[in-house]
């Protein structure tokens, strides 16, 4: 039984490797091509003849990570953070992009397998630790991989700009008004963040990147990034597989968007704590306490805080 799982497990992994750049390439084919104009040229005008006063003076969009399943239901381990972030003043939070998909489709949306994702996400909720569990990060991870990729990379990067202007302009905001715009991505979030910020930093948008535990490559987005703020944990696996499996963010790789970033001054990496990517003793568990007396998911909580209010981030002591 064991074997017939572990088989049905890897042709599902290579199937969904084979798959993965469909959704982009045909969204691409489809009607990618002119909403990508339109897109860009709503970031590059000069004046969007729109003076209405803007309500925020910082906007915030959440990109969740590979265990999301569409973009209106958080993963309720990360909804502390998200409700952290809606109590800043002056700021707007947007947490309905859906960053594993190029059209903000959810995967029990209306898709061909829509039936069978919806099976698979009652499994999950029933047993979180199960096989369907993996599938929904398994076939997540891949479009991380396509968001990455320098082939696929662009269509899907740029139909993610899309998404998030959309949902920026529902807010309010004024697209040369020049208000930051904060991208934070939890685990792909955060490659699928530097991805769009390709896109989004083209015109008067000044595009910050805050990553939590985030398995990164050397995405061109980061040349259009003013400033990325890694926050990682050092026993996070995931987060370290970025550093060896994009050569760009090898320690040697001359003029990779990522070693200039890093020599101009606009990459912080600030290293949590002991924290693992998943399982126990997690960015977003409650359950494990610190020596400061702070569980970790409050840890995560205060450093992200601090990073967008301009002030030093407390870690774990030791």
């Amino acid at each position: 039984m064991l074997t017939i799982l572990l088989v049905g497990l890897l042709v599902f992994v290579l199937l969904a490797l084979t798959v993965a750049p469909l959704e982009a390439l045909g969204w691409w084919s489809k009607r990618g091509a002119e909403e990508a104009a339109q897109t860009v040229q709503q970031i590059l005008v000069d004046d969007d003849g729109d003076d209405t006063p803007e309500p925020f003076d910082h906007y915030i969009v959440y990109l969740s990570g590979i265990g999301a399943i569409d973009g209106h239901s958080i993963p309720p381990e990360e909804l502390p953070l998200v409700e952290a972030l809606e109590a800043l003043p002056n700021t707007a939070v947007i947490r309905d992009v859906f960053p594993y998909s190029v059209t903000n489709k959810g995967l029990t949306g209306q898709r061909a397998l829509s039936w069978l994702w919806s099976r698979i996400e009652k499994a999950r909720l029933k047993k979180p630790e199960a096989l369907a569990g993996m599938l929904v990060n398994a076939r997540n991870a891949m479009q991380l991989f396509v968001s990455a990729d320098r082939r696929y990379g662009p269509a899907y990067n740029l139909g993610t700009a899309r998404e998030v202007v959309e949902a920026l302009r529902r807010k309010g905001y004024q697209l040369d008004g020049g208000k930051p715009v904060t991208l934070i991505g939890w685990s792909g979030g955060a490659q699928i963040s530097i991805g769009a910020a390709w896109y989004l930093g083209m015109g008067k948008i000044p595009v910050r990147v805050v990553s939590i535990g985030g398995m990164m490559s050397d995405d061109p987005g980061l040349e259009r990034v003013d400033h990325l703020w890694h926050l990682r944990g050092t026993k996070d696996v995931f987060e370290k597989l970025g550093g060896v499996m994009f050569a760009g963010r090898w320690p040697r790789a001359a003029f990779s968007p990522w070693t200039d970033a890093l020599k101009e001054g606009r990459i912080d990496i600030i290293d949590l704590g002991p924290m693992h990517h998943n399982g126990k003793a997690h960015y977003y568990d409650p359950n494990v306490i610190g020596p400061d007396g702070r569980s970790y998911l409050q840890v995560t909580i205060d450093a992200v805080v601090a990073v967008l209010t301009d002030r030093p981030v407390d870690t774990i002591p030791g």
